[in-house]
């Protein structure tokens, strides 16, 4: 860190002195080139201020260069002797790391290529995290937060990181939710180790009433992730009665609205052709959501400021969910939307049953009259992008994401009408707890789906009863499960 500080005092020393022609050493000097890398993204790294100090006393020569769009930078007419040679860039504070250093040796007029980068993935996860003790190491996830109000490093926020996990047991599979938690430090930075991969994650940061929306990342095969997240306001404000809409079973009560000061604005257009794409829906995750014009063009206001995820959406196209930073003076988002036909394969239904002999037992609940049931006709007609569009659409059944919970979750009509409960998911016969609509998605695909039933209240039957107590959400508070939904798949 002293080094370190020493090289800033020569750079500002000499920042403006190194951008003209140095004439006060002679010009039979050497050249200093290479390029640098950003080793974790593969790719050239622009921007990244490189400089040259004398090892034996910094203050008898130094030079500094920036590193152009494709990472090269030269330093000219650098006399004989021994050099230390090292670079600057903002992503290495975000990395947590020291200016990665080499020693450079110039003797006589030839000229030395000295290649500099940002360390490997491996080791800089062994450096964060220490030596691996088991076979996989696992992944970790790295960054900064930053107050979204005047983007200064956030001290003592707290980082939250949670995936899922499903163990196969007797008594069917059971899922669990790991989560992680660091602190930031005075500047600002975090590190999760220990993180699984690849695979998808949450992030949340959280300090006081102050938060970040749930930040869905990928963490790489690779294992090192970095993420810069913006802290902002998350206070939620009463501000009414609310009814309840025509196509849910969403009960009367009390209309909670997200406060928020920040501002979006952006373009929807096709991947295919460009062109604008007119009524596409854009929201922000617990916040404002409008739609499209037909130039495309959207605004949204009243947007919690800070880092959250966006989502837009269009009939016939596949969503986009991207991370947004809600900050002063964020730049207009672009956002381009394929096909279904492009993204996924047809679907074509060919059998004119839904299942044959050996069907669980479908057909004659199905003939029983109790529940509701869906065949792969009535699914393809709904043409649902992933599993859970299907339950959109179906009548007392709706789609939350419930506070501190990961995810959307599917509810049901509970015991009264002011209440909701969260029912059973069984995949093949198997009751798979707490399950979100986000894992169902992963599970199990729409065209997949041989059929599928839901019950309610006492017409669950017997054999598909398992944790059924009422569970119900009233208030936004899940508890225990109620109801019944089984999904049967052709692989089944």
């Amino acid at each position: 860190m002293r080094f370190r500080l020493l090289l800033l005092v020569a750079l500002l020393a000499r920042l403006a002195h190194a951008q003209v022609p140095d004439t006060t050493h002679r010009a039979s000097g050497s050249t200093v080139s290479g390029v640098v890398r950003d080793s974790i993204a593969r790719r050239p790294l622009d921007g990244a201020i490189v400089q040259i100090v004398a090892a034996d006393s910094r203050t008898r020569f130094g030079r500094t260069v920036i590193s152009d769009s494709l990472g090269r930078f030269t330093l000219g007419n650098v006399p004989d002797g021994r050099y230390t040679l090292g670079f600057f860039h903002p992503m290495l504070d975000s990395l947590g790391i020291e200016p990665p250093l080499r020693e450079v040796y110039i003797d006589g007029q030839r000229p030395v290529r000295a290649d500099l980068g940002v360390p490997s993935a491996a080791r800089l996860r062994a450096a964060i995290c220490g030596d691996p003790s088991g076979a996989d190491p696992g992944a970790v996830v790295v960054g900064i937060i930053r107050d979204a109000r005047d983007r200064a490093p956030a001290a003592g926020v707290t980082v939250t990181g949670e995936w899922f996990e499903f163990s196969f047991k007797p008594e069917g599979v059971v899922h669990r939710n790991p989560r992680l938690v660091a602190r930031t430090g005075e500047s600002g930075w975090f590190a999760i180790c220990n993180v699984p991969r690849p695979g998808t994650m949450a992030l949340t940061a959280s300090r006081g009433a102050d938060s970040t929306g749930r930040i869905e990342v990928t963490v790489p095969a690779e294992g090192f992730l970095r993420r810069e997240l913006y802290l902002g306001s998350a206070q939620t404000v009463v501000t009414g009665d609310a009814a309840p809409r025509a196509d849910t079973l969403a009960p009367p009560g009390r209309l909670v609205v997200r406060a928020g000061d920040g501002r979006l604005s952006g373009t929807v257009i096709t991947s295919a052709e460009r062109g604008p794409l007119a009524g596409a829906q854009v929201s922000i995750a617990g916040g404002p959501q409008t739609h499209a014009n037909e130039r495309g063009e959207w605004t949204l206001v009243g947007v919690p400021v800070g880092t959250r995820m966006l989502d837009v959406r269009a009939v016939g196209y596949y969503p986009e969910r991207r991370r947004v930073d809600v900050v002063t003076g964020a730049p207009s988002i672009r956002v381009a939307l394929s096909t279904v036909k492009a993204v996924l394969d047809t679907m074509k239904v060919t059998a004119n049953r839904s299942m044959g002999r050996g069907d669980n037992g479908f057909q004659d609940r199905r003939r029983s009259g109790v529940g509701l049931y869906l065949t792969p006709e009535d699914i393809a007609r709904r043409q649902p992008l992933v599993t859970s569009d299907i339950f959109r659409s179906v009548p007392g059944v709706r789609l939350v994401s419930p506070r501190g919970t990961f995810g959307e979750r599917i509810l049901m009509r509970g015991a009264s009408v002011a209440d909701a409960c969260s029912p059973t998911i069984y995949l093949n016969g198997q009751p798979m707890y707490d399950l979100s609509a986000d894992e169902i998605d992963t599970w199990v695909r729409p065209k997949e789906i041989a059929g599928i039933e839901i019950y309610a209240g006492p017409g669950v039957p017997a054999e598909y009863q398992q944790g059924l107590s009422g569970g119900l959400m009233s208030r936004g508070e899940l508890r225990e499960p109620c109801g019944s939904i089984l999904i049967w798949t052709k692989r089944g």
